[in-house]
């Protein structure tokens, strides 16, 4: 039987990883702030999450590797919930903050998540009147816990009028109330881990030889035209090249819309951002003196079905196509790259892959991640910048005043200097912007060639096609 407690190498992918490079979720929400008492607002989250499984456990690892990690139960701790002063309570020392919290990362063995509250905001987007202030909050996640389209879910049920799972919370107890049991259970886990290890071996030969077998198919599913073909490569970019740790200061900026102020017929807000982002990234290299004929982006997909891992998604590389100047045209091409992205990542035997990595040894595993170049920008990468979109339902959500919208900023890396959310949330789309200040040095200066290009997106549009 299945142990559901014991991670998914995925998972297990995502908390090793976050030992190297920081890799956490950031998932903003701006609320109306009425003047609940911080106090309150405090125990309504220690309340609220008592009834969410996601919110009640920590990583226990397994010693030497033997086997992988598992979720152990846990109480909410005093230091989850981490109000913050702010030099000057406005909007443009909130995304300050912002930048520092999101070079940060937290420790999932201990707790897996921590919410950021800042109150009596001035200036935040989408507020009623000029005088409304703002109560904005960070739900920092570790990506072991979730993707991001969970992530989304579990912050619905922090911060949604109904009762999470309408059941009264359980006592949690992190080692079951005594390091006996504790020891006991590590003990028990390396001997089930080591008995483990060579029936892992013989299925990992198994089926790498299955996906083996999956990729010549593949290949001729491809070359007959049956399936469309993998995505395409890139030449490294300006934004892409290798920064000094010293000078890796994050930073993050928000342009919120009117979800009725981006809405075309026939084109989803993925294909609107990534059209406008195929417009503002050339450009911002443009005014470096680095240009480039060809540009390109990672689009995390959600994979369909119900899976085993937290993390149950795979990124598609989609050519932007700078090369077609009718807005239009260039949209249409674009939103058949990412269709053809998706249609290749949704057939069957694209999971050959994972179905090796699901009974590979942690251990072997762990040393892959271990011995992988992180530092190494590759000749040929897969997209220059990454533009994920998730809605995040209706707006019902509550913390102490009404929603008013989200906001969500995928993890920057050694290749991926500059990165995109595009995140929904009622009649609200908010598209983010986070970068190092290394690669993108003047980020308002790009965030206001990202706002034009949205614009431009819009009013082509808005106009007929123009012939040929």
């Amino acid at each position: 039987m299945t142990d559901r407690r014991r991670m998914a190498p995925q998972d297990a992918t995502m908390y090793w990883l976050s030992k190297r490079t920081p890799n956490d979720q950031f998932l903003l929400y701006s609320f109306a702030d009425a003047g609940v008492q911080t106090a309150e607002l405090r125990a309504h989250i220690e309340r609220r999450s008592a009834h969410i499984p996601d919110l009640r456990v920590r990583l226990r690892e397994v010693p030497r590797d033997l086997d992988y990690p598992s979720w152990v139960r846990c109480e909410f701790s005093a230091d989850q919930f981490v109000e913050h002063d702010l030099p000057q309570a406005d909007w443009s020392h909130v995304q300050a903050a912002l930048g520092e919290l999101l070079g940060t990362g937290v420790d999932a063995a201990d707790r897996p998540w921590r919410l950021h509250v800042f109150r009596g905001v001035a200036g935040a987007p989408m507020r009623s009147d000029a005088a409304e202030l703002a109560t904005v909050v960070v739900l920092q996640m570790s990506h072991a816990l979730a993707d991001g389209k969970r992530a989304a879910a579990v912050a619905r049920s922090l911060f949604g009028k109904d009762d999470p799972l309408g059941r009264p919370p359980s006592p949690c107890h992190p080692e079951r109330g005594s390091r006996l049991h504790g020891r006991f259970f590590a003990a028990l886990r390396m001997t089930v881990g080591t008995l483990r290890v060579p029936i892992q071996v013989a299925q990992t030969m198994a089926r790498g030889y299955q996906a083996y077998r999956a990729q010549r198919t593949l290949v001729e599913l491809t070359e007959s035209g049956r399936l469309p073909g993998p995505g395409p490569s890139f030449t490294p970019s300006a934004v892409n090249q290798a920064v000094a740790e010293a000078n890796t200061a994050q930073q993050a900026r928000m342009l919120v819309w009117d979800a009725g102020e981006l809405r075309i017929p026939g084109r989803t807000m993925t294909v609107v951002a990534l059209t406008a982002v195929s417009l503002a990234l050339p450009n911002y290299l443009t005014t470096l003196g680095k240009p480039v004929d060809r540009s390109g982006a990672q689009v995390p997909m959600a994979l369909p079905g119900k899976a085993l891992p937290r993390n149950n998604y795979c990124s598609l590389g989609v050519d932007l196509h700078i090369d077609e100047p009718d807005l239009r045209r260039r949209a249409d091409r674009i939103a058949a790259a990412l269709s053809d992205r998706r249609t290749r990542a949704e057939h069957p035997l694209l999971s050959a892959q994972d179905r090796v990595t699901s009974v590979t040894p942690a251990a072997v595993l762990r040393r892959d991640l271990d011995r992988y170049p992180l530092d190494t920008v590759p000749d040929a990468i897969s997209g220059h910048t990454v533009v994920s979109s998730v809605h995040r339902g209706s707006a019902d959500l509550s913390f102490g005043g009404p929603v008013r919208f989200t906001a969500g900023f995928p993890a920057i890396g050694s290749v991926m200097h500059l990165t995109h959310g595009v995140h929904g949330l009622g009649d609200t789309v908010t598209i983010s912007v986070h970068a190092d200040a290394a690669t993108i040095t003047d980020i308002d200066a790009y965030a206001e060639l990202l706002r034009s290009a949205v614009q431009q997106v819009v009013a082509a549009h808005a106009v007929p096609p123009t012939p040929g």
